[in-house]
């Protein structure tokens, strides 16, 4: 199974909102709205992983908060710095929630190994 951390984001809520009418209207099944949702899961969870190729740094002035939990972590950090090359981006305040990228079939084979 996918995170399904972009389901809360502009193209997720779109496409949550879109299926919500077709299934209003009749024009598909609850089921299939689902199965849209879950493939939508997958396919985004895959074109990240495998099409941005970009990087970048960050530096932080203050760790506020961080929580592990479910193999997330969560940090919320306050006065950072973002730079990609020559860019360099300040915020005040961001949360990062990093994911394992590993399938759930990879885990099971690396923790036999």
């Amino acid at each position: 199974m996918a995170y399904q951390l972009y389901r809360n984001t502009t193209i997720g809520h779109t496409l949550q909102e879109s299926l919500d009418e077709f299934v209003q209207s009749g024009q598909i099944s609850n089921q299939l709205a689902r199965n849209v949702m879950l493939h939508f899961d997958r396919a985004i969870n895959n074109a990240l992983a495998s099409r941005v190729k970009s990087r970048l740094t960050f530096k932080a002035g203050h760790l506020k908060t961080y929580r592990f939990c479910d193999n997330v972590w969560t940090f919320v950090l306050k006065d950072v710095e973002f730079r990609e090359v020559q860019e360099l981006i300040k915020v005040d305040k961001v949360k990062i929630v990093a994911c394992d990228g590993k399938t759930p079939q990879q885990l099971k084979d690396s923790e036999r190994d």
